[in-house]
């Protein structure tokens, strides 16, 4: 009678391992291989900078008077320019390496569309930075300033040229800088507008820049920036 009742016993035992159902060993603890997959979740390597502007604390300017705006602004940053014939910028008060890919979502919240924004990279002070320019009318360049002098260097007549694949009035336009070597090229849209080679400058902060030309009230809002290592 007992063999059978040990043979029984065995059965069962091999039924269980058939079935990956955990059986009692020697010590008497169910046992069973566990295999666990940590997750891991890290940002991409190439990431510099991001700022969706939804922390009003996170560095950049805050400033108004009579001229213009720059400041945060209902989950994006604003730089609105008041009076004619004046640029105004922003920056988040970093250092950057030499090359760069600067990114951001600008959309036209108001104003003339003989207007200019966009982004900035290697700005050493106030007097001396690149900027790439696009118009809520179709124009676009990338612009030096240099001793407090503004040229436009990626055209041979030094002026904003017309170009297709902005969107122009009161549209958003992904607008992307970039600053690597000597090459300076701006992106609008997924598109290749235009590229300029200089080495007046090698490195430094970035940043967000409206102007406005023979009519002010400029309004710019600023979504989504981005600074990658390209």
């Amino acid at each position: 009678m007992k063999s059978r009742v040990f043979a029984f016993i065995a059965l069962l035992a091999m039924v269980a391992l058939s079935c990956g159902i955990p059986t009692i060993g020697n010590t008497g603890v169910a046992t069973q291989p566990v295999n666990v997959v940590p997750q891991v979740t890290t940002a991409p390597s190439n990431i510099l900078f991001q700022d969706d502007f939804s922390d009003s604390g996170s560095g950049w300017d805050s400033v108004s008077d009579s001229s213009g705006v720059t400041d945060y602004y209902n989950g994006a940053y604003r730089i609105e320019v008041l009076s004619d014939s004046l640029s105004i910028w922003a920056n988040p008060s970093k250092s950057f390496p030499s090359d760069v890919r600067v990114e951001v979502d600008a959309t036209k919240n108001g104003g003339p569309d003989d207007n200019a924004f966009g982004v900035i990279c290697r700005y050493q002070d106030t007097d001396n930075f690149y900027r790439f320019y696009v118009t809520s009318d179709g124009y676009a360049g990338i612009v030096r300033r240099q001793g407090g002098n503004a040229t436009v260097i990626s055209s041979a007549d030094g002026k904003l040229q017309p170009v297709d694949g902005i969107n122009q009035g009161a549209s958003t336009n992904h607008i992307e800088g970039d600053c690597i070597g000597n090459t300076l090229t701006l992106y609008v849209n997924g598109t290749l507008l235009m590229t300029a080679t200089d080495s007046s400058f090698s490195s430094g902060d970035v940043g967000l820049i409206a102007q406005a030309f023979s009519t002010g009230g400029v309004d710019m809002l600023f979504h989504n920036f981005l600074v990658t290592a390209p």
